[in-house]
């Protein structure tokens, strides 16, 4: 069922059609008999058509190592190739002295200060401390309590969105997907901007605090129009409050009455810390590298960031872990019984259950083997939230399998090194136990990671004068021009 209805203008008619489907979209009908076809689907034509197409894309494997063509960027021992240097953040694995490479601890440098030790600084102090770190990997430095202070005041000056912003671009056609509705928001932002183009560093510092403070908004807000055109229910927009932190924000924006306790904000500032950079060369990051090198703008160049981290071997990882651990726990018995957890890990690996990939969401890290310093930090607070919200047991699961699955691994791989729990481990419980839905599990990753992207966008423009341009080898033979005539289908 759709409506219609006509609209002249200077003497020629146009027809609109509303389609319910589309919510808040009106189609352009030039015809009475105009049809429509499905924009989701893929008409046999197509799938025929790909079918005929895929071998002439398929890469023989042999060849990347007679090419010695690093794969993924990454050498044969999985060591990320060295394409730029950086002075924001530091990934080391310690030496433990012996002879097992990339076998110790791993730790986590912002700026040359060990993350574990900003952490203990701001708990131990009882500061939220997400805008801090912010203010580190933006200008380098810890801020003093009067700098501090002036940021903080400068970030809640910028925490508005443009007039009609949210009737005009976020409440018009919402996805399902919070990132893409992330990314539309944020290449909607250009069109307010009237210094969009101008790549100077104060104003691409100015735009980036914008996005930094702006994100909580735009994530929030997309998620509520979603949840409203999609299925139905109440609408509320709460304006932020400019004394809060950005942590205590989301979750004041995103509950409808706007209550949440000291432990929930303060866990998810420390979510947001430990989020907000990791090195030059993870796949968002290395994006913004790539696209800022070109000149671009800084809402394309976010833009781009945000579409690499949507994927589910990036950004999306969390929520993988949450929903395998919604299949192990509809399919263990006894969430106890090291012998039955571990049985379930061995049919993870062997493609016998949930998404049947062969993977343990969760372990397993491109650089950490030992530790991942981030995980080792949350946890503490995870198990305190558990506690707080009754979920003990379903801790003391994460726990088990966080110590089973190295066993299991090792075991059914013969791998040559150590894996370990990374920090998407336990992000989605905790965002679970946060009563955050999971759509906004990503967002919130884009939203400690926006720091990162800024200061990574700034040092690339003050640093770089060359386009980013990798070389491919190509590997297809020469062929010679066949006239139409002679073509066979």
């Amino acid at each position: 069922m759709n409506c219609r209805f006509s609209l002249t203008v200077g003497g020629d008619q146009a027809v609109f059609r509303f389609f319910p489907r589309y919510p808040y979209h009106f189609f352009h009908e030039r015809d009475d008999d105009m049809t429509y076809h499905d924009f989701s689907e893929t008409p046999p034509e197509i799938v025929k058509l790909a079918e005929r197409s895929i071998e002439g894309y398929k890469i023989d494997p042999a060849l990347y190592t007679q090419y010695d063509v690093k794969r993924g960027l990454r050498d044969l021992n999985g060591n990320g190739v060295v394409a730029g240097l950086t002075n924001i953040s530091t990934i080391k694995v310690l030496d433990t002295g012996e002879d097992m490479p990339n076998h110790g601890d791993g730790k986590l440098y912002y700026r040359g200060i060990d993350v574990e030790d900003i952490v203990s600084g701001f708990i131990k102090e009882k500061r939220f401390g997400f805008e801090e770190t912010v203010y580190l990997l933006l200008f380098g430095n810890m801020p003093s309590e009067h700098e501090l202070s002036e940021f903080r005041k400068i970030l809640a000056d910028y925490r508005s969105l443009p007039p009609t912003f949210i009737r005009d671009v976020i409440m018009k056609a919402p996805s399902d997907n919070m990132m893409n509705s992330l990314a539309k928001s944020v290449l909607a932002l250009y069109s307010y901007d009237e210094s969009a183009n101008d790549i100077s560093i104060p104003n691409v510092l100015r735009q980036c605090i914008e996005l930094i403070t702006l994100f909580p908004l735009l994530s929030v807000y997309g998620y509520n129009a979603y949840k409203y055109s999609r299925h139905g229910g109440s609408l509320f927009i709460h304006d932020p409050a400019p004394d809060l932190s950005i942590a205590e924000n989301i979750l004041y924006m995103l509950r409808p009455n706007k209550h949440y306790s000291e432990l929930e904000a303060r866990i998810l500032d420390l979510a947001l810390v430990l989020h907000a950079e990791h090195g030059g060369g993870n796949n968002s990051t290395f994006t913004v590298h790539v696209v800022s090198s070109s000149g671009t703008d800084t809402y394309s160049s976010i833009a781009a960031a945000l579409g690499s981290l949507k994927g589910p071997k990036h950004g999306g990882a969390n929520i993988k872990v949450a929903m395998m651990f919604d299949d192990m726990k509809a399919n263990v018995g006894d969430w106890s019984d090291e012998d039955e957890v571990k049985g379930y890990l061995r049919r993870l690996l062997h493609k016998e259950a949930f998404d049947k990939a062969g993977l343990i969401y969760g372990m397993g890290h491109a650089v950490y083997s030992q530790s991942d310093p981030r995980a080792k930090v949350f946890k503490g607070f995870v198990e305190k939230l558990s506690a707080e919200k009754g979920r003990e047991e379903e801790f003391r699961l994460y726990s088990l399998v966080e110590k089973l699955a190295p066993e299991v691994i090792a075991d059914e791989r013969r791998i040559y090194k150590g894996v370990c729990a990374n920090v998407d481990f336990y992000s989605g419980f905790v965002y679970r136990m946060l009563g955050i839905p999971d759509e906004l599990f990503t967002p919130l990753f884009a939203t400690a990671r926006i720091a990162g992207w800024s200061a990574h966008r700034i040092e690339e423009l003050i640093n770089s004068n060359k386009i980013i341009r990798p070389a491919y080898k190509a590997i297809s033979p020469m062929r010679e021009y066949t006239d139409m005539e002679n073509r066979i289908d």
